[in-house]
């Protein structure tokens, strides 16, 4: 891919390779891309807010009341999922701007500073504005923005959920594993169901965040 391009014999573009209009046009596209650029970072962010928004909204529904079901708080895990997979959507498509930006920084502007570059760099960027594509698939952008902000999130929604088991038990009453699990029944559903699923959701999305990485193509070269 892009790590190849240097392997490739090309004609070698300087400043003086670009004409006047050529070089215009590559410096309106590029401006135009660091505009996308920072709509894009704005969208994270706005989607992040509601995440914790909805959370601090959530949490303080379900503490306000002790009669209140902790299925609120399971609710809340749930709907903080949603964000999630439309933030890893959003920061696809950001990613995606800044591929091209990194293109143009990488071999464009060097050129007009004076250095040497492989002219083969705009057959790269032909093909990303004629058919973008993201260096990173869903799965490591979900992982990429469970690292950075969602993670943290969950851990607030399972202490949340944690505390308000507790703050349920009958006072001064020796803690049983059975008592757990009847206060953890949601409806029809099994205490010992819930937790299992509950379990098995914050397994899934540590591993999603372990296991995703992010490599620019441009970053090793």
């Amino acid at each position: 891919m892009i790590g190849d391009i240097q392997d490739r014999p090309s004609a070698i573009k300087t400043e003086n390779s670009y004409s006047t209009n050529s070089a215009n046009a590559l410096i309106h596209l590029y401006r135009a891309e660091v505009g996308k650029l920072t709509a894009y970072r704005s969208r994270l962010d706005t989607t992040t807010n509601w995440a914790v928004v909805t959370t601090a909204g959530l949490a303080s529904f379900a503490f306000s009341n002790d009669d209140s079901n902790h299925m609120v708080l399971i609710f809340s895990m749930v709907v903080n999922y949603y964000f999630l997979y439309l933030e890893a959507r959003r920061f696809r498509n950001y990613e995606i701007v800044h591929h091209r930006v990194r293109i143009m920084e990488r071999f464009f502007y060097p050129a007009m500073l004076g250095e040497n570059v492989d002219g083969s760099w705009h057959q790269i960027l032909l093909g990303e504005l004629e058919k973008p594509h993201s260096p990173l698939t869903r799965a490591e952008s979900m992982g990429w923005r469970l690292r950075r902000n969602y993670i943290w999130i969950y851990l607030g929604v399972l202490l949340a959920w944690v505390v308000k088991f507790d703050s349920a038990r009958v006072p001064n009453l020796p803690y049983t594993i059975q008592e757990h699990l009847q206060l953890a029944a949601v409806g029809r559903f099994p205490g010992w169901l819930v937790i299992t699923l509950v379990t098995l959701f914050y397994i899934s999305i540590i591993r999603t965040s372990i296991r995703a990485t992010r490599n620019y193509p441009l970053e090793n070269d």
